[in-house]
């Protein structure tokens, strides 16, 4: 069996192991698992305008995923997406409203906008990653807390819209991405998302940059013989990644709500890195990994109307598939002769 195969074996058999806990759980309060996960498909792909609703979930998972998947093929572990969506979504809000532009344009600049805003977010844990060799993992995931009470405070105290809501003014129509549907708000963002992947995945596979950024990230001593600057490539794939992070807040506040609001997209940042990691950091992967996450999100709203499961099981399940694939991830590891010469493996 090859490796390729070997790991899409592993991921599916992290997530059958997460269904069947979570399926020993529904069982612990009295209901049927059955019934909840057929609730569940329903929920997420049973009529037409749920299907729109799941791709509209899967949008924001997919874009953080792959913005997670250019840190992962790096060797950097970028846990930061959550506040660079955040930033992200805030910057395009203050575009939307605040800055009168043509039609097309609007919305463009406003994209950029968050792109940059997130990049710029994870510019200081690259930095000290770069130049001290700090953990990411650390600086990136306790920047999250840090934007989520940013954007809040900018929000509540700056901009916020008149009325009893904390959310910024709405953004004007040229700045709106557009429907993709009469019916749904699922919007262009799920197009964005797909381009993202198949070009990242193009990328990695066909150019000599991705394959140099790929050889850091699987073996960055025998990069740096090879003549590659690792730091400074590090530092470029953290401020990649952190740009695509923002571009996915960007998508969802130009294309969802149409303005900024507190805590308006909790957890699609910590989905997408968990959609990288069950896809074993491969751009295709992650959509087929996003759309699970965002089936799971969409049907669960099915859930506390007919049956008598919470619907925060899906957030059980999530865990359960993460503490899997972190177990996979350390069997891997400890079996490997060369895994003390690198950080990660993707």
């Amino acid at each position: 069996m090859s490796d390729r195969l070997r790991a899409v074996y592993g991921q599916l058999l992290a997530v059958l192991f997460a269904l069947a806990i979570g399926a020993i759980i529904i069982l612990m309060v009295d209901e049927s698992p059955v019934k909840v996960f057929m609730t569940l498909l329903r929920g997420a792909f049973g009529d037409q305008a749920k299907i729109a609703g799941t791709l509209l979930q899967t949008t924001p998972i997919l874009i953080c995923g792959v913005a997670a998947c250019i840190g992962l093929r790096g060797g950097m572990f970028n846990v930061g997406i959550e506040g660079q969506l955040f930033l992200g979504g805030f910057a395009a809000a203050w575009v939307g409203f605040a800055l009168p532009l043509p039609a097309g344009i609007h919305m463009l600049v406003g994209l950029a906008v968050a792109t940059l805003a997130g990049a710029a977010w994870v510019a200081i844990p690259a930095f000290f990653r770069a130049r001290y060799n700090t953990n990411e993992v650390v600086s990136t995931i306790l920047s999250n807390y840090v934007a989520v009470l940013l954007t809040s405070y900018f929000t509540i105290f700056l901009f916020k819209r008149p009325g009893g809501w904390s959310e910024t003014p709405p953004i004007l129509p040229t700045a709106y991405l557009p429907e993709l549907f009469s019916f749904s708000r699922l919007n262009w963002g799920l197009v964005i998302g797909l381009v993202l992947a198949l070009s990242v995945a193009w990328f990695f596979r066909y150019t000599s940059k991705g394959y140099s950024i790929s050889m850091v990230g699987s073996a960055p001593k025998f990069a740096e013989y090879g003549g590659v600057n690792v730091k400074r490539q590090g530092f470029l794939v953290l401020l990649v990644s952190g740009a695509v992070g923002g571009l996915a807040g960007g998508v969802e506040t130009l294309g969802v709500h149409h303005r900024f609001m507190e805590g308006f997209a909790p957890g699609f940042g910590f989905d997408g890195l968990i959609a990288a990691l069950l896809a074993n950091g491969s751009p295709i992967g992650t959509i087929v990994t996003a759309l699970f996450f965002g089936a799971l999100r969409s049907g669960s709203l099915l859930l506390e109307v007919e049956t008598t499961a919470s619907r925060e099981i899906i957030t059980v399940i999530q865990a359960l598939i993460i503490l899997s694939v972190s177990a996979q991830v350390l069997m891997k590891r400890r079996g490997d002769s060369t895994a003390g010469e690198r950080r990660w493996k993707f």
